[in-house]
């Protein structure tokens, strides 16, 4: 079975998990029942191509082709992460997880022996939906998050993230830095789909990534008086809802003015009664630009912003401008016959290994609507087999 079946047929195995049929689009989140689901399925896929599985002290998993401790510094793994985002695509992630297991399965039918461990990550909470913070397995892997940063954490339920991660069967305590799964990664390469409609312009099946845009998550509360909505006088009301709406429509102004993007996508409102003037609204903005000036600016007039509604402005992620290892990327160009380069201003793990000095390096394949985050997001058949023949390639040239 060649990856113009074996791949479908993937994605057709995790289907279900997470779908909603009334609005279409993917409900998985991290430290959920989907993502148990999802992990099982990983596990139990690489176990039966003989691959050895692992999980590290942040929860990531990890399926090894061949010994990862022989020869680490030439260690190739691939993968991505298999969280979404509340109504997302169904290749945001995935795309990147099967594409790398459809390419190891191709190898080892054909008998290929790498010179050195090939591995296959599945990063958790890649998406950051349930806790706010972007690529939080790969941010705890390498220590950038910290326990007391975990501590401080709640979902969209105002839960603790202890209090859900112990639910599952894991102590929150005991994430951490992993010293030895760090070690094994000799370099990584993340396909994903293209989150944009550059390579629909370069008409290019696929791309190799530059850098990754400098971008951040910010959150603010803007406070009021709850009252009755039925017999309060607008001209006496302190409604924090109204607050919300200007300082959003403010943020956007504001963006614009910096040639950047902000987004709101995030809001709860309490009491959230339909007949009751709300008492506070907690807004979530991301935040994004070209350079990491243009951001700073950017988030200090934000700040100003919030302030000036009542509110503090609190950062909950920041990632500097990520810049892929020249020669790794040069190497892939070379093997792949020169793709054309393009930069994103979609956050990945492969950025947070790479700002920890891990060589790292991305392909994107195309998407045909040039959006993400959405049920609306695709990919062509040809070109997700073209992805898993460029991972084969790579494989073969940066392990044979």
């Amino acid at each position: 079975m060649n990856s113009s079946t074996r791949l479908p047929q993937l994605f057709a195995q995790i289907a279900a998990i997470g779908y909603d049929a009334v609005h279409g689009g993917y409900r998985r989140f991290a430290y959920s029942d989907e993502d148990r689901e999802l992990r099982t399925f990983f596990a139990q896929t690489v176990s039966e191509l003989g691959l050895t599985l692992s999980v590290d002290t942040a929860n990531n998993q990890w399926a090894w082709w061949g010994d990862p401790d022989l020869d680490p510094e030439h260690n190739l793994v691939l993968g991505s992460h298999l969280d979404s985002v509340p109504a997302g695509g169904a290749y945001d992630g995935p795309l990147g997880v099967l594409s790398a297991i459809c390419a190891v399965e191709q190898l080892l039918r054909d008998g290929f022996r790498p010179r050195a461990a090939v591995g296959i990550a599945n990063f958790i909470d890649e998406e950051g939906a349930r806790f706010g913070v972007a690529c939080l397995g790969s941010r705890v892997l390498t220590g950038e998050t910290t326990s007391t940063r975990l501590e401080q954490l709640r979902d969209y339920d105002r839960r603790s993230f202890g209090e859900v991660v112990r639910a599952t069967g894991v102590e929150p305590t005991q994430l951490r830095r992993d010293e030895r799964a760090l070690s094994r990664i000799g370099r990584f390469v993340e396909l994903h789909i293209e989150q944009g409609h550059q390579l629909i312009s370069l008409a290019a099946p696929l791309g190799l990534a530059s850098f990754i845009w400098p971008h951040g998550r910010w959150s603010t509360t803007l406070s009021g008086v709850p009252n009755h909505a039925g017999t309060t006088p607008l001209a006496e009301r302190d409604d924090p809802v109204i607050k919300a709406a200007n300082f959003i429509l403010d943020l956007t102004a504001c963006a614009e003015r910096h040639k950047a993007v902000a987004t709101c996508g995030k809001i709860v409102v309490e009491p959230n009664a339909v007949n009751a003037i709300a008492s506070k609204v907690h807004l979530w903005v991301d935040a994004r630009a070209e350079d990491g000036d243009r951001l700073e600016r950017l988030a200090a007039e934000i700040g100003e912003l919030a302030h000036g509604y009542g509110g503090v402005l609190v950062n909950e992620s920041l990632t500097p401008a990520t810049v892929f290892d020249t020669e790794l990327t040069g190497r892939i160009g070379s093997i792949l016959g020169h793709l054309p380069v393009i930069s994103t201003g979609a956050g990945h793990d492969a950025g947070i290994l790479a700002t920890h000095g891990i060589p790292a390096a991305m392909l994107f394949v195309r998407n045909p609507t040039g959006v993400s985050h959405s049920p609306l997001e695709d990919a062509d058949e040809e070109d997700m087999a073209a992805g898993v023949d460029a991972l084969i390639r790579v494989i073969q040239g940066l392990s044979g």
